[in-house]
C-alpha cells in the first residue's frame, strides 16, 4: 500500500517542475509569531521554509505531488555485477534485477524527482554512463554516455546536474535533462572527489577529497574553488578487529591522513558533518569560516550520513574496515548522533558482522536502509530499536536509494532532499 502523500503545490517552469514553498497553516502562524529571519537564497532556488531546520520539508508527510504514482522500491546498484537489484520494502524481497553500465556506484534522484539516475562510472575506464530509471515503472531506459560519473548532484536552482568525475578531479555541470555539458570546475587538489552537500542558501558546496584527507569548498555563484581544508586526525582510532562497539578497542592512529566520505549539513545550516573512514568518526566543519570545530568518534570506518525524518538525529553508517576492500562480516555498525548536542545516543551492530555503507531513510522514517558493501547484502535497521533485517542482493552493493522520499526537490546523491 502506498503511503498517504501530503501534497505540495508545484508550478512548471521551462522543462523543469519547480516546487513552490509549502507551509502548513500552523507553521506559517508559528513563523509569523517568532519572526524568524528569512534566508536569502541564490536566484532560482526554492525558499527555505524554516531557517532553523532546512529539512523541514522532508518530514514524513511532505510529498511532492509528482511522486504520487511512483512505486515504493529500494534500488540497489551492485558495483561488481554491473546491475541493479530492486527490493519491495513491504515484503523485503528482490522483485527485479536489471543490467546497467560498468561499475554502478549510486542511484541518484533527479532535482525534479522524475528520474532515478544510475551512475555507472566504469572504474576509471572511458565508457562511463548514466542509466535513467522511471520511478513509476521501476524500469531502466537507454544509458547516456557520460565521462566518469562516480556520483551526481544538482545545483540548488535545478539548472545543472553536477557529475562528480572522481578520477578526473573535476565537477562537470550538465543540462539536467539532456546531460549536455555546460561547464566544468577543475578541483586539482581534491584527489578522490566524491561526496558533497550545499549551504543553506545555495551559495556554495563542500565536497570531500577521499584520497587527500581534505575537503574542498566550491563557490557556486562564481564557479570556482574557494579553498581546501586538511582534516585533523584523532590520536587514536578503533581496531578493525573489534567485535562490539561498546566498549570499543582502540589503537594509535598511524594513518598520515584521513579518508573523508559522505558529508551532510546540519538542520540549522551552520555545520557540515564529514564522515571519515580513517578517523572512525565525524568531523564538524563551520561552513562559513571553513574551519574544523569538532570531532565525534562513532565506529570503525565512518562512511554514510543520513538525517532522521524529524531532523533530530544523524545516522552514521560505519563500514567496519579501514580498507577500501574490506573483509566480510566485519565490525560494521550504525551510530546515532543527536543534532542538538552532537553527542552519540545509540550504536547499533549488525548481528554476526557486516559492512553498512550508503543508503537512506524510509519515507516514514521508521527504517534506515543501507547497502552491505563487503557482504553482498542490504540491511534494514529499525530506527526505534536498531533491529536489523538482511536481504541478499548482487555483488558489492553501494549507494542505494529508497523511493519515493518526502521533499520538494533533490540535490542528488542517494536522495539529499530539501
Amino acid at each position: 500500500m502506498k503511503p498517504h502523500l501530503k501534497i505540495i503545490s508545484a508550478i512548471a517552469a521551462g522543462s523543469l517542475l519547480i516546487p513552490v514553498l509549502f507551509t502548513p497553516i500552523s507553521a506559517a502562524t508559528n513563523a509569523a509569531t517568532t519572526s524568524k529571519p528569512v534566508v536569502k537564497t541564490i536566484a532560482g532556488m526554492p525558499p527555505v521554509a524554516d531557517p532553523d531546520n532546512l529539512y523541514s520539508e522532508t518530514r514524513a508527510d511532505q510529498f511532492n505531488p509528482v511522486v504520487k504514482d511512483d512505486l515504493e522500491r529500494v534500488y540497489v546498484p551492485n558495483l561488481r555485477s554491473n546491475d541493479v537489484s530492486v527490493i519491495d520494502p513491504t515484503t523485503l524481497k528482490v522483485v527485479d534485477r536489471f543490467k546497467v553500465g560498468r561499475a554502478p556506484q549510486h542511484i541518484v534522484p533527479s532535482w525534479d524527482l522524475r528520474t532515478l539516475w544510475v551512475a555507472n562510472n566504469a572504474e576509471r575506464g572511458n565508457d562511463g554512463s548514466l542509466t535513467p530509471v522511471d520511478p513509476r515503472t521501476g524500469k531502466p531506459g537507454k544509458a547516456v554516455p557520460v565521462d566518469d560519473p562516480y556520483n551526481m548532484y544538482f545545483s540548488p536552482d535545478g539548472q545543472s546536474a553536477i557529475v562528480v568525475a572522481e578520477a578526473k578531479h573535476r565537477l562537470d555541470f550538465r543540462d539536467p535533462k539532456t546531460l549536455k555539458l555546460q561547464y566544468s570546475i577543475e578541483v586539482p587538489k581534491c584527489g578522490g572527489i566524491n561526496h558533497g552537500d550545499f549551504s543553506i542558501d545555495g551559495r556554495y558546496a563542500i565536497f570531500t577529497c577521499e584520497f587527500e584527507g581534505s575537503i574542498a569548498k566550491i563557490d557556486l555563484v562564481n564557479k570556482s574553488v574557494t579553498g581546501y581544508l586538511k582534516l585533523v586526525l584523532p590520536k587514536t582510532r578503533f581496531k578493525d578487529t573489534v567485535t562490539s562497539p561498546n566498549p570499543l578497542e582502540t589503537e594509535i592512529c598511524t594513518a598520515s591522513k584521513g579518508m573523508p566520505q559522505d558529508i551532510r549539513i546540519s538542520p540549522n545550516g551552520k555545520l557540515f558533518y564529514v564522515a571519515d573512514m580513517e578517523s572512525d568518526g565525524v568531523h564538524l566543519i563551520d561552513g562559513e569560516t571553513f574551519k574544523e570545530v569538532g570531532f565525534v568518534a562513532t565506529g570503525v570506518a565512518a562512511h554514510g550520513l543520513y538525517p532522521s525524518r524529524d531532523a533530530k538525529s544523524l545516522y552514521v553508517a560505519n563500514r567496519g574496515s579501514h580498507n577500501i576492500h574490506g573483509k566480510r562480516k566485519g565490525p560494521g555498525s550504525v551510530t546515532v548522533i543527536d543534532f542538538s548536542s552532537n553527542k552519540v545516543v545509540a550504536n547499533w551492530t549488525v548481528p554476526g558482522g557486516g559492512s553498512p555503507d550508503m543508503g537512506n531513510v524510509s519515507n516514514d522514517g521508521k527504517w534506515l536502509w543501507l547497502s552491505g558493501r563487503f557482504d553482498d547484502m542490504v540491511y534494514r535497521f529499525d530506527t526505534a530499536s536498531g533491529k536489523v533485517d538482511s536481504i541478499k542482493v548482487g555483488q558489492e552493493p553501494h549507494g542505494l536509494t529508497v523511493w519515493p522520499q518526502p521533499g520538494r526537490y533533490s540535490l542528488g546523491h542517494t536522495g539529499n532532499m530539501r
